[in-house]
């Protein structure tokens, strides 16, 4: 009987060591332990700082904050309102416009860059209450669409893409925001994406934005007539991947964005 006795009190002793180790080793698992808890005293490394924004992938960004509403938080409450008789004008956009230095291009003027690469138009129509409208500006230049096209968000019909062009035009217009419609640039191939010929689908997509922006009575600004190349790409003399343009591509479509931005502000 003793020993019986002292045979259970061993096996519970095991029993009870190997749910302590269970535990433990559960509890270390990734994404189990809160970064801000403090690392456990057998470790000899800290624990690793959350990653910022500009450390995220792509994939990790968009399950975090799909939108990327937090890019430009704090810095929208920084800008403030417009002081009285500026004509504040916000560029919204994917990478293209976030390449774009919108200050070295046309100086001295109230001009906010909001592009961010890789968006496409249904996480700009989620940020485009707070990243254009509340910073209540005279006009905003809206050239999106392409990544759309390279499906970075998952496939979408050009029917998609237009729909939300035009919500983002509408919301602008209700806060009497002038609309400055863009052509989507040239593109013969995506690099990170190749084999999809978006060049004809641009084309469709562009056509369908000139008529829009006529039959509403906004702006259109054609950057692709201007910058495609025989293969109706863009040349390498504007772009070293085909996609985002060089510092002679900004120059084309510099002062077409300018001449655009007078007209809508002088209607």
């Amino acid at each position: 009987m003793v020993n019986r006795i002292k045979l259970r009190g061993i096996w519970f002793v095991v029993a009870l060591a190997g749910v302590l180790v269970s535990t433990q080793a559960t509890a270390q698992e990734t994404g189990n332990v809160p970064e801000t808890k403090a690392p456990a005293a057998a470790q000899t490394a800290p624990a690793a700082a959350p990653a910022t924004a500009a450390q995220l992938t792509h994939e990790e960004q968009i399950k975090k904050d799909w939108p990327f509403l937090g890019r430009f938080k704090e810095d929208n409450v920084t800008l403030g309102q417009p002081a009285a008789g500026e004509n504040r004008v916000v560029f919204m956009g994917d990478s293209i416009t976030q390449g774009w230095h919108i200050d070295l291009s046309f100086p001295g003027k109230p001009y906010i860059n909001r592009g961010i690469g890789g968006q496409t138009t249904p996480q700009m129509v989620l940020r485009f209450h707070q990243d254009v409208i509340r910073l209540q500006p005279k006009a905003v230049v809206i050239l999106a669409g392409t990544n759309d096209l390279a499906g970075n968000t998952g496939p979408m019909t050009l029917e998609q893409t237009e729909d939300n062009l035009e919500a983002m035009a509408e919301m602008a217009a209700a806060h009497q925001i002038k609309v400055v419609l863009c052509s989507i640039t040239p593109a013969f191939d995506y690099p990170w994406r190749p084999g999809l010929t978006p060049a004809p689908k641009i084309d469709a997509l562009n056509a369908w934005i000139r008529n829009y922006a006529a039959e509403k009575g906004y702006v259109y600004v054609d950057y692709h007539s201007a910058m495609k190349d025989e293969r109706d790409g863009l040349p390498a003399t504007l772009s070293k991947d085909g996609v985002h343009p060089l510092p002679a591509g900004y120059a084309v479509m510099t002062p077409l964005a300018e001449a655009g931005i007078e007209k809508a502000l002088g209607r």
